[in-house]
């Protein structure tokens, strides 16, 4: 899964990286410590070219009667977002990217403390996961939100968890995005296994409210 993640390419860069049209409503960046619920930033293509927008992180089904009226929907499964109610529309119509700069997981020790870790592309490029994203609207109150994609861990990073998020590289980003045709069903799979790499952090981003760049700061182990 991906529960919390860092962004830190300002918004200027990710406009210029994905060749899209920039809000003026984006999270402010850095950001060491997304969190569900937080405004991140998306990018999406409606039929008009890429647009860099903002969406919050929890997708709210049509059927909803609040934000609140059922769990919290950050991630969504590879293997059955075609076939869940919540997701299937969106599968086919509104996927999108999702960038950052690394994400966090965690172990556990002997004691059943929760130990983060915090993972980042090997090559130290911008890392971007593949979402889905959808408009919600009850008496008044409108929301455009999204869900990062999961799929089986590979063998590093199932040393840490069993799930990861879906990452795709540039070359398979218009294909996500509907741009090239059909075919984004084979791009849910997991990163290489040399893709990622990962270290021990400060227990400090077990709280959201953390800030700061030493929350991404190695410790010894």
């Amino acid at each position: 899964m991906c529960g919390r993640f860092a962004v830190t390419l300002p918004q200027d860069a990710m406009a210029q990286l994905f060749e899209a049209r920039p809000a003026n409503d984006l999270p402010d960046v850095p950001n060491f410590n997304v969190c569900p619920t937080n405004a991140v930033h998306v990018v999406h293509n409606r039929g008009e070219g890429r647009d860099l927008v903002s969406m919050r992180w929890g997708f709210i089904p049509h059927w909803y009667k609040s934000l609140t009226d059922g769990p919290l929907l950050i991630n969504a499964r590879s293997e059955t977002i075609a076939e869940k109610p919540a997701f299937r529309a969106a599968c086919r119509e509104r996927r999108c990217l999702i960038p950052a700069t690394g994400f966090y997981e965690w172990t556990k020790d002997d004691e059943g403390k929760r130990l983060p870790w915090y993972i980042y592309p090997a090559d130290e490029q911008p890392l971007v996961f593949a979402g889905v994203w959808q408009d919600w609207e009850r008496d008044g109150e409108r929301h455009r939100t999204c869900a990062i994609v999961t799929c089986k861990a590979n063998p590093t990073m199932s040393q840490i968890h069993a799930r990861m998020p879906v990452v795709l590289t540039p070359d398979q980003w218009a294909l996500w995005l509907g741009e090239n045709g059909h075919g984004a069903a084979r791009l849910m799979t997991a990163a290489p296994d040399d893709f990622l790499e990962f270290y021990r952090v400060d227990p400090a981003v077990n709280s959201n409210r953390a800030k700061g760049p030493e929350l991404i700061t190695p410790i010894e182990v």
